[in-house]
């Protein structure tokens, strides 16, 4: 019996099964190259009756024919076919991929296939079976770790309290001399006092007593609270500086700037004077940094008295849970029934 035929009894059977005309969905031919994969995508819709029929056009076998119903439910292979046909019940509306698979050979396999459906009424009698294809947004979630800050906690603390004796101009060791310091890596400021008599010494606490008597609620809350802690957070401070005596020199410098200066080199500074007494908020800065004093007397030594406070806030950080939307564009297939 020829293909003709059998095709023929074929369509005949599934009809009569149905008792419906099929309605032709697609029939065509291909050309599945070497290693080649052909694939058609239709809909149907739920209650249809599916009947395929392939057939390679020189009844050599091809590789693999299959019907998946997306996305990914196979509904029937063939391995090693030349002939196929075949009456799929379709249990809900949905598209069809159909995938021809050529193996390694010596040339290309003509297939020729035709699709039909038989409806299950009148309702499903003019269903469209053509895909379509469009842009849609795939939103997925990601749950993530995230850091968060739970809390920050600020210190003060009397950081340096140095006491520095300078010889005169006179002195074979020279009148110069310095004091190195590191800031921490929390830092938000810092502030000095220094001094060289007791009127300085004097004119500091009376400027504590000022700033303890106006903060009573910051002396609570901070154990070590002075006049210097105040100055870096920015509240008013004063510190009476018309004070007689003996100036000195100092700057405020960084790194190898100390050395130029012992050295009697050019050198940079951050901040300098020629005082009695001086003190300053100073912005934070990373490394080392100098305190540098010269006396200029001829013959008297000299002392200064240096105060640092510094202010830290120290972070505490804790993890959490995070729900994360990811939206990406990507084509999708679909039917417009």
């Amino acid at each position: 019996m020829s293909r003709e035929i059998l095709l023929a009894v074929f369509m005949l059977s599934a009809s009569a099964i149905c008792g419906q005309t099929p309605v032709d969905v697609a029939e065509s031919t291909v050309k599945v190259n070497i290693l080649g994969e052909e694939i058609f995508y239709f809909g149907f819709a739920e209650g249809d009756k599916l009947i395929f029929h392939f057939e390679e056009a020189n009844g050599k076998e091809l590789k693999e024919v299959e019907i998946i119903e997306m996305p990914s439910t196979s509904r029937f292979i063939g391995y090693k076919t030349s002939l196929i046909n075949k009456t799929l019940n379709v249990p809900r509306t949905a598209i069809y991929k159909f995938r021809f698979t050529n193996s390694v050979g010596i040339s290309a396999k003509l297939c020729k296939y035709k699709i039909q459906r038989i409806p299950a009424g009148p309702a499903t009698q003019n269903f469209n079976p053509t895909v379509f294809t469009g842009m849609v947004n795939d939103t997925t979630y990601t749950t993530e770790k995230e850091e968060y800050l739970e809390r920050t906690d600020t210190v003060i603390t009397n950081y340096q309290d140095r006491v520095i004796k300078l010889n005169p101009l006179s002195s074979p060791a020279g009148n110069k001399s310095t004091f190195n310091f590191v800031l921490p890596d929390n830092v938000i400021g810092w502030s000095f006092y220094l001094y060289t008599n007791p009127a300085g010494q004097q004119a500091y606490e009376e400027a504590n007593k000022q700033v303890l008597g106006t903060e009573k609620a910051a002396l609570a809350k901070f154990p070590f609270y002075n006049a210097l802690a105040a100055l870096t957070m920015n509240k008013p401070v004063s510190i009476n500086k018309q004070q007689p005596g003996e100036t000195i020199n100092y700057w405020i410098m960084e790194g190898e700037n100390a050395d130029l200066f012992l050295s009697g080199a050019q050198f940079r500074y951050i901040k300098k004077g020629k005082v009695v007494t001086d003190y300053s908020r100073m912005e934070p800065r990373k490394g080392s940094l100098f305190f540098c004093f010269s006396n200029d007397h001829t013959t008297k030594i000299a002392s200064v008295t240096v105060k640092i406070t510094i202010v830290q806030v120290n972070e505490t950080l804790q993890t959490r849970d995070v729900k994360r939307m990811q939206v990406v564009p990507k084509s999708k297939m679909y039917l417009k029934n």
